[in-house]
């Protein structure tokens, strides 16, 4: 049922993530009034490669928008914004003329554009790239996936160019079908393509001739908080008025909006923020200048970040690939039924390592197995292993950015686990704090949407809507400390570039550009 137009002031945030499309509304005082999720498949073809369905992730969100309104007893004219978070880097191309799909949805996590970046790498073009975008040229990023989808899908390059076919990450998937054609992206999804230039916030003109992408197929870059049409489908006459990318809409709900204010999600892999301020810091050391988020009218603010690659899905691929447990959260549980991890270590480099090594041909191991070594020792090293690929990226963003964290905001589905967030704790020798509502990325949709909207005023008003819910503070000592560190130093050393049995840094094209 509706209360009026408008009455009840809600804002609606669609969270498009790896595994699942949500969607929340919030009211005015920014509490969760209702939460509706679907689940989609994800497909493994062939080693390294990862896909989604776009057109089952565009049928989730018909279904997810509509439950979250009906358990909320609301209806459209209840909302007064929209905003969009979505898995970065993720993308798909489609036919403008019927906005069917021409490509599956190719992951963050996919790996099968290394042969593309090999290419530009082997003609002199990283340092480029990174003057030009703040990241250096790595499969990780859109640009490399949309030239190997014009290099293998029949006749794609051409309709591309006659100006057929859309390319977006999955907020401009969403947008366009939203309403009925918008072909619009945000600054920080855009700055995680390799061709978007970091100063003007345009599309680089050498990135494009670069990566022989044509600019044909690239959607208008907008601010985070902007005006991005209004919704035909699901969310009638509902303004589209923020998105971002999901680790930037972290940062924006954790309200990290001060220089130096930090934040790490802890879900499928494990993202780490520092706002840096109006100046982006140069990428080294294996960490990512990214636009942080931009309102209209005002300088952007960019964030130093730390790409973990496996963190929960670590805890899945034990769960359900070994058998470990039977549930994700039995592995809390299970790692309680120890005090140690018995000399044992999972490096989980599924997809190669990523921040601060950047190795894509390390593969996952195990070591330090003994007789002695029980499921408890195994389930507690699944769980480090999270906490010490955290300490290896906030080591690294205290060499480049010279600043430490006074604390560290965390979030994501793993926050759930107690004795995870003490380890990270510990590690890091940090405070660990979780918001009330652990799922900021969701939140951080909201907020900019409701600050374009006008639901909230300003900054300020947003970080009085941040509560804190728990905290963990460091108990181990520094002797452990350093012991557990050089043993797991010891252990990503036996990871590292497995696939040329070559552990010698810089090997591959990714190493190449991140290290140093």
């Amino acid at each position: 049922m509706s209360v009026g137009p408008h009455s009840r002031r809600l804002v609606a945030s669609i969270d498009q993530g790896t595994g699942s499309t949500r969607c929340l509304l919030f009211d005015a005082a920014g509490r969760l009034v209702s939460l509706a999720q679907r689940e989609h498949a994800h497909r493994y073809p062939r080693p390294g490669w990862s896909e989604h369905d776009a057109s089952e992730i565009w049928s989730n969100v018909r279904r997810v928008v509509p439950q979250a309104l009906s358990d909320a007893g609301a209806t459209p004219d209840d909302v007064v914004a929209l905003g969009i978070a979505n898995q970065r880097e993720s993308c798909v191309v489609w036919e403008r003329r019927t906005g069917r799909p021409l490509s599956p949805v190719i992951t963050w996590e996919d790996t099968r554009a290394s042969g593309v970046i090999e290419q530009i790498v082997a003609a002199g073009h990283t340092e480029a790239v990174l003057a030009a975008t703040g990241i250096p040229p790595a499969s990780y990023f859109a640009a490399g996936r949309l030239r190997w989808l014009l290099d293998t899908v029949p006749d794609l390059e051409r309709r591309a160019l006659r100006g057929e076919v859309a390319f977006g990450t999955m907020e401009t998937w969403l947008i366009w079908n939203l309403t009925g054609g918008e072909h619009l992206t945000d600054v920080t999804n855009a700055s995680r393509t390799n061709l978007m230039n970091l100063d003007s916030l345009r599309w680089d003109s050498d990135m494009l001739d670069v990566f022989d992408i044509p600019e044909e197929t690239l959607p208008e870059i907008r601010a985070t908080a902007d005006a991005y049409g209004t919704c035909a489908e699901v969310l009638p006459g509902v303004p589209i008025t923020a998105a971002l990318g999901d680790q930037q809409a972290a940062l924006f709900g954790q309200t990290c909006f001060d220089v130096g204010q930090s934040k790490c999600t802890f879900g499928t892999g494990a993202f780490f923020l520092m706002n840096v301020g109006q100046t982006p810091v140069p990428s080294r050391h294996g960490l990512l200048a990214t636009v942080g988020y931009a309102l209209p009218g005002e300088p952007p603010v960019f964030a130093l970040e730390g790409s973990i690659a496996v963190a929960g899905s670590l805890v899945q691929w034990v769960r359900d690939n070994v058998g470990l447990v039977d549930t994700a959260p039995r592995i809390e549980t299970l790692a309680r039924t120890v005090s140690d991890n018995g000399g044992c270590y999972v490096v989980p480099a599924f997809s190669g390592l990523y921040a601060p090594r950047w190795d894509a041909q390390a593969r996952g191991v195990i070591v330090g197995l003994t007789a002695y070594v029980t499921s408890g020792h195994l389930a507690r090293s699944v769980l480090e292993a999270t906490a010490w690929q955290t300490a290896e990226v906030v080591e690294a963003v205290e060499q480049v950015s010279g600043q430490r964290p006074a604390s560290l905001r965390v979030d994501g589905g793993m926050t759930t686990n107690h004795l995870l967030m003490q380890n990270v704790a510990d590690v890091l020798d940090l405070p660990v704090e979780r918001p009330l509502f652990s799922e900021t990325v969701s939140v951080g949709a909201a907020y900019a949407a409701g600050l374009s909207a006008g639901v909230w005023p300003d900054l300020d008003a947003l970080r009085r809507l941040w509560r804190r819910a728990a905290s963990w503070q460091p108990e181990m000592d520094s002797a452990t400390r350093d012991r557990e560190r050089a043993h797991w130093a010891h252990a990503v050393d036996r990871a590292r570039g497995w696939l040329d049995h070559d552990p010698a840094p810089g090997r591959d094209e990714q190493a190449r550009g991140l290290t140093g």
